[in-house]
């Protein structure tokens, strides 16, 4: 199973991006898709995800600016991020809970970055 993400960038404050992630290999089912990003010198945060059934989970300094959608059929997802902010800099990473074939249990798996720039 690869996560491969791709969209990222440098744009000036105010401006706006569109992140994909794309998972691809042996996969029986995807739960749900997210993204988390990672300043420098600050730990990994939750961004925004998007389960099975549609329901979505953000981040409340990005609720309003960022949304989060998928398409279950290419087991891509995508995040479409406007009016960013200097504070929306960081590597942002995918994330996905699957089921992988031959496996047992869903599993959390990761691509690995992409990065985002604010600035002008």
């Amino acid at each position: 199973v690869q996560l491969q993400a791709s969209g990222g960038g440098l744009v000036q404050p105010g401006g706006s991006l569109r992140l994909s992630c794309a998972a691809s290999g042996g996969i029986l089912s995807v739960y749900a898709m997210g993204w988390y990003r990672q300043a420098p010198g600050k730990q990994r945060e939750f961004v925004a995800s998007m389960d099975s059934v549609s329901a979505t989970s953000y981040l409340d300094s990005v609720k309003g600016r960022f949304t989060i959608s998928r398409d279950a059929a290419k087991n891509t997802a995508y995040l479409q991020m406007n009016s960013l902010l200097p504070e929306d800099t960081a590597v942002y990473h995918c994330n996905a809970r699957l089921l992988p074939r031959g496996g047992y249990k869903y599993d959390d798996y990761w691509g690995p970055g992409t990065q985002v720039t604010v600035s002008s």
